[in-house]
């Protein structure tokens, strides 16, 4: 992880300032999915780096510590050994960047990695995930133990009632006792930005959630009507890149909900690499949360090394 952003005091004034201007987001976003993409060794390349960059993630009513499990063997071994040893990477230790999983089944996630031998995070969501609507002691209980049963890392939600309100000072220290309340884990903050009705809102909570000290600020938590769109995400990473210059302080950038496919990896990754440059490219600053994206970039991989497509027998299940 980067060094741990220590947040600031709330500069109300600079929040009150935020103007986005529409148009020019949406025009940048539709220049960023026009490029053309890598292919051949190189777009293979690219989606080992986007593997790397996957926080592998199950939030489902029906997890059991068995799913969990087969989870963590795949977030250990992503891509079928011999697809890797063909491209000369077997042994460069390929994982994707941590495992996802309820408050409940973080225990189980501990335990699994650990008895393989890895020392992969265990990434808990938190605060009352997804809507974040329980009484604030409730949310801050619940961080604490996730980060009891081992969670290195806490992905909490926002009230959005306070960021729709524009009560921005109750918004800033609810999210700075959550930042208290993770201790040693890395804090990643959900912006929800699909219930944030404006692009103005979202530049305004992504300052103030890095104001309160968040290592990453992250679009979704996958079960808004909209997630994870190239427009909000242009809004956030020109508030990290703000954030920055003024601080000096490297916030990561975690899109998730809806990203499913190879390409749609590649678009994310040209995305980061023009708005905040090569160093975010790396997991400690840049994540994308996914259930089902591992394995069309596993298949594509499969697709570049045989020449075919992999039936779905043919590969582990993601």
């Amino acid at each position: 992880m980067s060094a741990r952003n220590p947040g600031m005091n709330l500069d109300l004034e600079w929040v009150s300032k935020v103007r986005v201007n529409t148009q020019a987001v949406l025009r940048r976003a539709k220049q960023i999915q026009g490029h053309k993409i890598p292919k051949k060794q190189w777009q293979a390349a690219w989606l080992l780096k986007a593997v790397a960059c996957i926080d592998l993630t199950t939030l489902a009513g029906d997890d059991t510590a068995s799913n969990v499990h087969r989870l963590c063997l795949k977030a250990i071994q992503p891509v079928r050994p011999d697809l890797l040893k063909n491209m000369d990477m077997q042994d460069k230790g390929v994982t994707t960047a941590a495992v996802c999983v309820y408050p409940a089944r973080v225990a189980d996630a501990v335990a699994s990695l650990r008895a393989a031998g890895s020392s992969l995070p265990v990434a808990s969501v938190a605060t009352g995930f997804p809507a974040g609507q329980t009484p604030l002691e409730t949310r801050l209980q619940e961080v604490r133990l996730a980060v009891a049963d081992g969670a290195g890392e806490i992905d909490v939600v926002i009230n959005r009632t306070l960021a729709l309100t524009g009560r921005w000072e109750a918004m800033y220290e609810e999210i700075r006792q959550f930042r208290e309340a993770c201790g040693d884990a890395h804090m990643k903050t959900i912006l929800a930005v699909g219930e944030l009705d404006t692009f103005t809102n979202v530049y305004k909570a992504s300052l103030v959630a890095m104001m309160a000290g968040s290592d990453f600020i992250k679009t979704s938590t996958g079960k808004e009507a909209v997630n994870a769109t190239y427009p909000v995400a242009i809004v956030m990473v020109r508030a990290i890149r703000d954030y920055y210059r003024c601080s000096g302080y490297t916030v990561g950038f975690k899109p998730a909900g809806g990203i499913r496919t190879a390409q749609d990896s590649l678009i994310w990754l040209t995305l980061i690499k023009e708005e905040l440059g090569d160093v975010w490219l790396r997991p400690h600053l840049f994540r994308l949360g996914a259930s089902s994206l591992l394995a069309d970039i596993e298949r594509q991989i499969y697709h570049h090394v045989t020449g075919r497509y992999a039936a779905y027998h043919e590969l582990p299940l993601a």
